[in-house]
């Protein structure tokens, strides 16, 4: 039986049915959706099928527009927009039973050395990620077992996910909280040599927990709902070369909420401190 970082990368493996056009799976789960992550993945993954290989892709922009039906195959159609000296960009339409669901933005850019390099450090220090439990763990400390749905969630998770602060699980825990999270976060098994599957896998990642920022001040993480929410946009930079089968933390913060909507940035760093990506992504929040 495959383990769920294998089921991944093979879902990251799209069907090419014509010259641009791609098709990805969407496996039949018990969301109401296709999770937002996988589509951006797979968008992505036909961006870089269309360029020659030798250009990491170094930005990301993307718009959510529909909800997609799990378990109903979508087609990914790319348009070749720029091949220039130094840059290639994409545009990817997301398709699925006729309507477009996803539309995004790729810039490649070839490797090249500059004049100079500074970043921010991490925003604070954090547990050693080894040195805390998974998230499925201490859901099954707090509930003593994981409810039959969530098992198998848990076992299909091709990311194991550890929380710096231990979750909290009533309004009291979260009263006065501060619109900020951080997690490390790494594939489950290996994902292989590929960048280009190991830049997909990570923008399959940053759509998991990025929004957690915006709920922490108003509802715990984990239990019942008093919000729906859903993905509108996502801008993803990635600055430097990483693997997403090694820990990356991922710092979050919202620096608002309002109208509806919640605006949420991520900073993505490496066990040695190193900035790899930045996310910012919005939000919608709606009372259930």
């Amino acid at each position: 039986m495959t383990n769920p970082a294998e089921r991944l990368v093979d879902l990251l493996d799209l069907e090419q049915i014509e010259v641009n056009i791609f098709r990805g799976r969407s496996p039949q789960e018990s969301f109401q959706r296709v999770f937002g992550g996988q589509v951006a993945g797979q968008a992505l993954v036909a961006a870089g099928r269309t360029t020659e290989g030798d250009r990491p892709v170094h930005s990301l922009h993307a718009y959510f527009l529909r909800p997609g039906r799990p378990g109903v195959p979508i087609v990914y159609q790319v348009e070749r927009v720029r091949d220039g000296r130094s840059f290639t960009t994409r545009r990817v339409t997301a398709v699925q039973q006729g309507r477009t669901i996803f539309n995004l933005t790729a810039s490649f850019h070839k490797p090249e050395e500059g004049p100079f390099e500074h970043q921010l450090p991490p925003a604070r220090e954090v547990p050693d990620p080894e040195s805390l439990p998974s998230v499925t763990d201490e859901i099954r400390e707090h509930l003593g077992a994981l409810p039959e749905q969530l098992e198998r969630m848990a076992r299909r998770q091709p990311f194991d996910i550890r929380y710096a602060d231990r979750l909290r699980w009533s309004a009291e825990e979260v009263k006065d909280a501060e619109p900020r999270s951080a997690v490390w976060m790494r594939a489950v098994g290996p994902l292989g040599d590929d960048p280009l599957v190991h830049t997909c896998a990570l923008t399959y990642a940053s759509d998991m927990t990025l929004l957690d920022a915006v709920r922490l001040p108003v509802e715990p993480l984990w239990g019942p709902r008093n919000f729906d929410m859903a993905s509108l946009d996502h801008a993803m930079w990635f600055h430097r070369p990483f693997r997403a089968d090694e820990w990356f933390l991922y710092d979050q913060e919202s620096p608002i909420a309002t109208g509806g909507r919640g605006l949420a940035r991520g900073r993505i760093y490496d066990l040695q401190g190193r900035l790899l990506v930045s996310v910012v992504q919005e939000g919608l929040f709606r009372a259930l």
